[in-house]
């Protein structure tokens, strides 16, 4: 019997994805300054004010309330009559030094000795239903919320767009787990006051449906686009008006918004949220490095689909083991388990081999902190820094590191593919 799966996905103005690109923005530019920087910085947006707590071990000397408020005005958050604005909001730092007893445990001089920065189990996942390997559902809902934050900066066929925004796909799949059509898709965005409700809510209705739908089919492959030709049921701003929105609709928080991060709700989660962190919390490098794996394991042909876990001790630096699943689609004649020991041995899991393999110590974050750290292009760009006293570099960065396919032959070699 076919089954439906939905995924949702919030723009870089949704109050909880302007604290994780606040904090990662943070985490950047201690990064460019001192590579060995280790920082855990949270953020709180709410009617016009931020507030930046965590701790923090670096050389550099950061102003971080004006990166916070560079963050906000490249958002859009520019206008007082948002009631949160780059110029005008307070901003309010707590940040203090790391804790030795935390350190200890992870600066060791080599390495290869680097101990994990908290314990936990993170997962990454990868499925060949997209060219990406990533859940179509999800795809399509960062892609809906991607051009609707272009049109917003166009400010041409759809003038009124506020920055804050959500987007949810719900998918036919049949009983071989291969979309069928698209069922719904939600669509919620902040606007401008220019009328009556019932008029406001017409319009928006009717430009999503017929300019932006339009604009994000039209970039995807015939066979995506087939899957918009059926019945659609559209719920655009479904309570009707949305002008107050952004932190002063609702209060913002850094990793609030794990899944959307991730996979949709496809795989597992292991609960650790990435934005804010530098990588020697294996929250986040483990969880990339486990996406990498998983991506290279699937474009080799060892299953359509796989879930991998890897779960560390603080301060520990062999992981707990790599569980596996690749949910009965495996191509080899290998049990799970066996695959899971093969996968340790090509990939090296120890917490200062993963920031050598992925290059996670270059400032590379802000792009990861909205629509998505999974799935995304790597490829490298250049960016600028300044610290407080003035001095600025430029950096070439690759960012993205864990979507290279670059493990796929060693995998095929490994299992005789």
């Amino acid at each position: 019997m076919a089954y439906l799966f939905t995924s949702e996905s919030v723009s870089e103005g949704h109050p909880d994805k302007i604290s994780d690109q606040i904090s990662d923005a943070i985490i950047d530019h201690f990064l460019a300054f001192d590579r060995e920087s280790k920082v855990a910085c949270e953020t709180l947006v709410t009617t016009g004010q931020v507030i930046l707590a965590g701790e923090i071990k670096s050389q550099a000397y950061v102003d971080v309330q004006s990166v916070a408020r560079d963050v906000i005005k490249r958002i859009g958050y520019t206008k007082s009559e948002y009631m949160f604005d780059a110029e005008s909001c307070g901003v309010l730092s707590a940040l203090h030094e790391q804790s030795p007893d935390i350190n200890r445990g992870v600066d060791r001089g080599n390495p290869e000795d680097q101990g994990a920065g908290d314990q936990g189990m993170m997962f990454g996942y990868a499925t060949n239903e997209t060219e990406n390997y990533m859940p179509l559902a999800l795809d399509l809902s960062h892609k809906i919320l991607i051009e609707l934050a272009a049109m917003r900066r166009e400010c041409s066929d759809i003038p009124y767009l506020r920055p804050d925004a959500k987007s949810q796909v719900t998918i036919e799949y049949s009983d071989s787990h291969v979309p069928q059509k698209i069922t719904d898709i939600v669509v919620s965005t902040q606007h401008d006051d220019f009328g009556d409700e019932k008029s406001m809510t017409q319009k928006i209705h009717k430009d999503i449906v017929e300019l932006l739908i339009p604009r994000v089919k039209s970039k995807l492959k015939p066979e995506l686009q087939k899957l918009f030709d059926g019945n659609i049921n559209y719920h655009i701003n479904p309570t009707g008006k949305f002008v107050i929105g952004g932190p002063h609709g609702d209060a913002g928080l850094t990793g609030r918004k794990i899944i959307v991060d991730t996979y949709g709700g496809k795989g597992a989660h292991g609960g650790g949220a990435f934005s804010g962190k530098d990588p020697s919390k294996v929250d986040r490098s483990a969880a990339y490095a486990t996406r990498h794996i998983a991506k290279n394991v699937v474009a080799a042909g060892v299953a359509d689909q796989i879930l991998v876990q890897v779960s560390y001790a603080i301060g520990v630096v062999e992981p707990m083991g790599i569980f596996v699943d690749t949910y009965g689609t495996a191509k080899v004649n290998l049990t799970d388990g066996e695959i899971a020991e093969k996968i340790s041995k090509i990939f090296d899991m120890r917490p200062g081999l993963i920031e050598q393999r992925l290059k996670l110590r270059n400032p590379m974050y802000s792009e990861t902190a909205a629509y998505g750290h999974m799935g995304r292009k790597n490829e490298t760009v250049s960016k600028s820094f300044q610290e407080a006293n003035g001095k600025e570099i430029k950096l070439d960065v690759e960012l993205f590191t864990w979507e290279k396919l670059d493990y796929v032959d060693k995998v095929k070699e490994a299992f005789g593919l």
